[in-house]
C-alpha cells in the first residue's frame, strides 16, 4: 500500500461519517429527538458492564465539525507531511485522537468519558513529542503533567459517582443540582474542565504544545482536546447554577483572557500568536459558560473550530514556504507572492476579530451583548471589551508583520501559491468560516436572540474592535520590533512575555517540586522500607530464619549442647554481676 492511500482513505471515511452525522443532526432537530443506546459487552453473574451512546442534536453537530475538520487536516497533511517517512503512523495517531474525541462526545457514563479523556492526554503527548528533539520533550512532558490534574479529578468524580449507584451522570443531573453534598462533583467538573481548557493556572502548556506538527496544531486547537473542557462543562451545565466556585471560575476566564491576549502581542512566534489568540477564545467560552449560557458557549465553540483550524493550515503553509522558519520579524509583504493563502488567512483572522458577517461575529456579538444585558461588576465588563479589543490589536499586528510590511527574509525563499491539495483543504474551511456562523444561529437557536440595548452600548463591540484595529495599525507602522520600547516598562514586558510567570511556576516550581518528591519517595519507600518489608525483603527474612529452624530441626546434639551451655554461661555471668 502507498504511504498516501491511508491518507486518501481516512479522509473519504471521514467525509463520508460527517455527511451522514448531518443528515441525523437535521433529522433529530426537526423530529426534536434524543437516543439513547446501551449495548451490554459482558454479563457474568448479575454484573453487566454496559456501553452506553448518547445522541442528540448537540452531540451529533460537533461530531460533524470535529469530521469536517479532521478529514481536512489529513487532506492537508497529505503535503504538508510528504517527506514523513512514517506517515501511516503519524495519521493512525491523528485517527485515535479523533476517536478518543468522539468517544468523550457520545458518552453519557463517566467511565466512558474518562477513556475518551484520557486517550485525548496520552495520544497529545505522542503527538506533541513527534519531532522528538529536546524542545518537543519538554513540551509533552508539560503538557501531560498539567492533564494529569485534570484526569486525577476526573478518577476522584467517578469513585464519588458510586453515591449514585451508577455511571450514567445524564440521570442524575437534576437531583445532583438539589443535593448539597454533591456540590463537590461540581467542583471536581470546574477543576478538570480548567486543566483541558488550560485556563489560569494551567495556561502554560498550551503555547509549549506548539511543539507538534502544525495539522495536529490545527485540530488541537479548533475542535479536540482544548475544547473537551468547555464541552463537559456544557453537558455539566444544569451543576452550575447558583454555585459559589462558579463565580471564581468566570474571574479566572476572564482573567485567561486578557493574559493570552496581551501575551499574543508580545510574541514573535507565528503559531505561538495563533495559540495564544485560542487561549483568549476559551476563555471567554468558559466566561460566558460561568454565566449559564451554555448555548452561546457551544455555538462560540463551533465557529471558533471552523476559522482557527483555517488559521493553522495557513500558518503552516506559510512557515513551509519560509523555509520552516515561524519568527513574523523575518516575514513581510507575502500578499504579492501567494494571494490565495493570504485570503485564507486574512479572512480567518478577521472572523477570529468578530468583523460583521463572518463566522465569529454571530456568536462573539451575542456573548457580548448578553455580558452587557447582565447584572455584572465593572471589572468582569472591562476584561470582556478589553480582550475583544486586544484580539483585534494582535490581529492587525500579525497582519502587518505579515503581508503589509516589506519582504523582510533573511535567506533564500521559495514561496508559492501551486499545493493545490492544500489550497483545497483550507477553501473548505474557508466557506465553513464564512457561512457557519449564519446557518448555526439559525440551527442551534429555536427563536431567534433580539437583543435590545441602549446605541452606546450596542456598538460598543465595533468601537473597541476599531480601537485595537487603529492601535494595532499605530503601532505596527512605528518600526520598532516590539512593543517593549513603546512601553518603556522593560520589567512589565518580560511579565508580558512569560505569559505572567506561568511556565516558569509550573516547570520549575510545581513540577520540579513534585517530581523531585517523587524520586525521594521512589527510592526511600519503593527501594528502601517496602522494598524490605515487602516482596523480596520479606522473601529473604523468611528463608533466613527457616535455615536457622531447619538446623534446630536436624535434632544435632552438639547443637543443643552447646547453645545449653550457653544460656548456663549467660545466666551464671548475670547472677554474678
Amino acid at each position: 500500500m502507498n504511504k498516501y492511500s491511508i491518507c486518501f482513505i481516512s479522509f473519504f471515511f471521514l467525509f463520508f461519517f460527517m455527511m451522514i452525522n448531518f443528515i441525523m443532526m437535521i433529522y433529530f432537530i426537526m423530529n426534536n429527538m434524543i437516543l439513547f443506546l446501551e449495548w451490554e459487552i459482558i454479563s457474568f453473574n448479575s454484573t453487566s458492564i454496559v456501553m452506553s451512546v448518547l445522541l442528540d442534536w448537540m452531540s451529533l453537530l460537533f461530531m460533524m465539525f470535529v469530521f469536517l475538520i479532521s478529514s481536512s487536516v489529513i487532506y492537508y497533511s497529505k503535503s504538508y507531511m510528504s517527506s514523513e517517512l512514517n506517515l501511516n503512523r503519524f495519521i493512525v495517531l491523528v485517527l485515535l485522537f479523533v476517536f478518543s474525541m468522539i468517544l468523550l462526545i457520545i458518552s453519557p457514563n463517566m467511565i466512558s468519558i474518562f477513556l475518551g479523556w484520557d486517550g485525548l492526554g496520552l495520544v497529545s503527548y505522542c503527538l506533541v513529542i513527534y519531532y522528538q528533539n529536546i524542545k518537543s520533550y519538554n513540551a509533552g512532558m508539560l503538557t501531560v503533567l498539567s492533564n494529569r490534574v485534570g484526569d486525577i479529578m476526573i478518577l476522584m468524580l467517578v469513585s464519588w459517582m458510586l453515591n449514585y449507584g451508577s455511571w450514567n451522570y445524564i440521570f442524575y443531573l437534576n437531583f445532583m443540582s438539589s443535593d448539597f453534598s454533591m456540590k463537590i462533583i461540581s467542583m471536581l467538573v470546574i477543576i478538570a474542565a480548567m486543566t483541558k481548557s488550560a485556563q489560569i493556572p494551567f495556561s502554560s502548556w498550551l503555547p509549549a504544545a506548539m511543539a507538534a506538527p502544525t495539522p495536529v496544531s490545527a485540530l488541537v486547537h479548533s475542535s479536540t482536546l482544548v475544547t473537551a473542557g468547555v464541552y463537559l462543562l456544557i453537558r455539566f451545565n444544569n451543576l452550575l447554577i447558583d454555585m459559589f466556585f462558579v463565580k471564581f471560575l468566570l474571574l479566572l476566564s476572564g482573567l485567561t483572557m486578557m493574559m493570552a491576549g496581551i501575551c499574543a502581542n508580545y510574541e514573535f512566534d507565528l503559531k505561538k500568536i495563533i495559540a495564544l489568540s485560542t487561549l483568549s477564545q476559551l476563555g471567554l467560552m468558559m466566561s460566558i459558560l460561568s454565566m449559564g449560557f451554555y448555548d452561546l458557549a457551544f455555538f462560540h465553540l463551533l465557529t471558533h473550530a471552523m476559522f482557527k483550524a483555517l488559521l493553522f493550515m495557513c500558518a503552516g503553509a506559510i512557515i513551509h514556504m519560509m523555509n520552516d522558519n515561524q519568527d513574523i520579524r523575518l516575514m513581510g509583504g507575502i500578499s504579492m507572492y501567494i494571494p490565495l493563502t493570504s485570503l485564507c488567512m486574512n479572512i480567518s483572522n478577521l472572523a477570529l476579530c468578530g468583523i460583521p458577517f463572518l463566522a465569529g461575529f454571530y456568536s462573539k456579538d451575542m456573548i457580548l451583548e448578553m455580558v452587557s444585558m447582565s447584572n455584572l461588576n465593572i471589572l468582569i465588563f472591562y476584561l470582556y471589551y478589553f480582550s475583544t479589543g486586544l484580539t483585534m490589536f494582535y490581529t492587525i499586528r500579525l497582519l502587518m508583520y505579515l503581508m503589509v510590511n516589506d519582504f523582510n527574509l533573511l535567506s533564500i525563499y521559495n514561496l508559492y501559491d501551486e499545493d493545490y491539495i492544500m489550497l483545497k483543504s483550507m477553501f473548505i474551511l474557508l466557506f465553513m468560516s464564512l457561512v457557519s456562523g449564519s446557518f448555526l444561529s439559525w440551527l442551534i437557536f429555536y427563536y431567534p436572540y433580539m437583543i435590545y440595548l441602549p446605541f452606546s452600548l450596542k456598538m460598543m463591540v465595533i468601537y473597541v474592535s476599531l480601537m485595537g484595529m487603529l492601535m494595532g495599525l499605530l503601532i505596527s507602522n512605528m518600526k520598532i520590533y516590539s512593543l517593549n520600547k513603546f512601553m518603556m516598562f522593560y520589567d512589565f514586558s518580560m511579565f508580558s512575555t512569560m505569559m505572567w510567570f506561568m511556565p516558569n511556576l509550573s516547570t520549575y516550581g510545581l513540577s520540579y517540586y513534585f517530581l523531585n518528591l517523587g524520586q525521594v519517595l521512589s527510592k526511600n519507600i519503593d527501594m528502601g522500607w517496602s522494598e524490605i518489608y515487602s516482596g523480596q525483603g520479606m522473601y529473604k527474612i523468611i528463608k533466613y530464619y527457616s535455615l536457622v529452624n531447619v538446623i534446630y530441626q536436624m535434632n544435632n546434639f552438639k547443637i543443643y549442647l552447646f547453645s545449653f551451655i550457653l544460656w548456663v554461661m549467660i545466666f551464671i555471668i548475670m547472677i554474678m554481676i
